[in-house]
């Protein structure tokens, strides 16, 4: 039932964030040690590492920091991939509205991007972060 879920939402976008992630030589081919590694650390990381792993999904581009734009972009993936299950009638504001907390919560230095520590500090301090980064972890 589950699989049948995921097969007819939008998956494509939130699919292309991950794909880029876990290519990390930025070649448009996802080699199989890409592949193992990356599922490696979401299923045996630390805590950090599989938190380092989320900041890069959110970092598009690459260059370190989170910008409201990426977080925007990952969270309607998000919303889009999940569709009427998590919150029915989600719109563009109420997604901007939520990359605001977010970004309230998580910019210390208020210049306006995420860094990798701040990112770290705010979801290593927060129950609810750590507990949903359990799902990944395997025993396989």
């Amino acid at each position: 039932m589950y699989v049948m879920y995921y097969s007819y939402s939008n998956t494509a976008q939130y699919a292309h964030y991950v794909f880029n992630t876990l290519d990390q030589d930025r070649s448009g081919l996802l080699s199989f040690e890409e592949f193992v590694t990356g599922l490696s650390v979401l299923s045996r990381g630390t805590i950090e590492e599989k938190l380092q792993w989320t900041f890069s999904l959110y970092d598009i581009n690459g260059d370190g920091y989170i910008t409201k734009e990426e977080m925007t972009e990952i969270v309607t993936a998000i919303y889009d991939l999940m569709g009427k299950i998590v919150e029915p009638m989600i719109d563009d504001d109420a997604i901007r509205e939520k990359v605001e907390r977010l970004f309230q919560k998580m910019d210390l230095n208020r210049d306006g991007v995420l860094t990798l520590d701040e990112f770290l500090d705010c979801c290593l301090r927060d129950e609810d972060i750590i507990r949903s980064m359990g799902v990944f972890d395997s025993n396989f």
